[in-house]
């Protein structure tokens, strides 16, 4: 295991789900419990990646093409507009 932030993420689920998994037996359980614990509280993979500035571009062609679907409601169209005219 490398250790990175998805290496982390996948132990963290994987112990998860050994938890809520009836199928498993106590000890196993426990230990699960007792690495989640130990983790650290850095965050996980995805969090990081948020950070990222956006393309100011992408952002806009993403606005307009919500402005003009005819599945978004009329409330999103119009919060769309306003972030649209805020750039």
């Amino acid at each position: 295991m490398q250790n990175t932030a998805e290496d982390v993420s996948n132990a963290a689920s994987g112990h998860k789900a050994n938890l809520s998994n009836p199928n498993t037996s106590e000890a196993s359980k426990a230990h699960s419990k007792e690495v989640l614990e130990n983790m650290p509280d850095q965050p996980f993979y995805g969090k990081e990646e948020q950070n990222v500035s956006k393309n100011p571009n992408q952002v806009a062609g993403g606005l307009k093409a919500a402005i003009n679907n005819d599945d978004v409601p009329q409330s999103g169209k119009e919060k769309a507009q306003e972030k649209l005219d805020n750039m």
